[in-house]
C-alpha cells in the first residue's frame, strides 16, 4: 500500500499547525498540517512493514502512524503533545475521537525536560545566528519564546494551550524585530526560570499514563485486525482489472 494511500484513507485525525494554531498567522502564513494515519494491522504481518510517518502528499503536510504517534507523546515530544491540541482539526472519525480523548493520559512532568531540552536547541542556533550575522531570526525568536510560555503554563497549569492570546502582539513585535536581542534574552531566562520554578509544584503526574494508552492502541489494532486484508483487495483488484491503488 503506497503511503500516500494511507495518509487518504487510513488518517483518523488530521489538524492544522504552526503560526496558524498559535494565534500567530500573519498575511502569507503557511498552512501547516498535521494527521495521524492507522496502518491497518494487517500491513504488519508481512516482511515489508509500513511507514512509520509519512511527508505528503500536500504541501506543508506531515503525518505519523498511530502507534509511532503514540510513542512520541508518551516521551512528552513538544511538536506531538501540541498537534494532540490544536484549536484547529480538520478531521478526526471514531478513532481520532478517542485518541483525542486520551490527550490527559499523555501528560506528565516528563514535559518539563523535552520542552528545557528543545527549548536549549532552538536557542544555541539562534546564539550562533547572532555570532555570525549580529542578529537573530527573528520569527524563530518569536517561536522560541512562544514555546517556553507554553511549557510554563503547561506545569502551571497542567494543561496545554496553544493560542497565544493576549501575547500575540508582544510576539509579533519580537517577530518584526521590534524588540532588542538583549531583552529577548532577558525574557527567554525568564520564562526558563518560570517554567523551572513550576516544575517543582505541578499538578502534571510524574509519569504518562502509558498503560491507558496501550490499552487503547491494542483495542484499535485488535478490531483492524478484523477487517479485510488490504494485500487481498489489490490483489482481488489486479485480478479483475481494476489495478493497484
Amino acid at each position: 500500500m503506497r503511503p500516500e494511500t494511507l495518509v487518504r484513507d487510513h488518517t483518523i485525525y488530521a489538524c492544522v499547525m504552526g503560526s496558524r494554531a498559535f494565534g500567530l498567522a500573519t498575511e502569507g502564513s503557511d498552512t501547516d498540517r498535521r494527521g495521524v494515519f492507522l496502518a491497518p494491522t494487517a500491513l504488519f504481518w508481512r516482511f515489508q512493514k509500513p511507514p512509520t510517518h509519512v511527508e505528503g502528499p500536500a504541501e506543508e503536510q506531515f503525518s505519523w502512524e498511530l502507534e509511532r504517534f503514540c510513542e512520541l507523546a508518551l516521551r512528552a515530544n513538544p511538536n506531538i503533545l501540541e498537534c494532540l491540541h490544536s484549536p484547529l482539526v480538520e478531521h478526526v472519525d471514531d478513532t481520532g475521537r478517542e485518541l483525542l480523548a486520551l490527550r490527559g493520559a499523555f501528560l506528565s512532568r516528563r514535559a518539563h525536560e523535552t520542552f528545557t531540552r528543545y527549548a536549549l536547541g532552538q536557542r544555541r542556533k539562534l546564539e550562533a545566528t547572532v555570532r555570525a550575522h549580529g542578529t537573530p531570526r527573528w520569527k524563530h525568536a518569536m517561536h522560541l519564546l512562544r514555546l517556553l510560555m507554553s511549557s510554563r503554563d503547561l506545569l502551571r497549569t497542567g494543561a496545554l494551550t496553544l493560542d497565544v492570546g493576549d501575547e500575540r502582539e508582544p510576539l509579533l513585535a519580537v517577530k518584526r524585530g521590534e524588540v532588542p536581542w538583549p531583552e529577548v534574552v532577558s525574557r527567554m531566562n525568564r520564562l526558563a526560570a518560570e517554567a523551572d520554578e513550576a516544575a517543582g509544584r505541578s499538578p502534571l503526574p510524574a509519569e504518562p499514563d502509558q498503560r491507558r494508552v496501550e490499552d487503547f492502541l491494542v483495542r484499535v489494532r485488535r478490531a483492524s485486525a478484523l477487517q479485510p486484508d488490504p494485500y487481498d483487495e489489490v490483489v482481488q483488484g489486479v485480478v479483475d482489472g481494476r489495478g493497484v491503488g
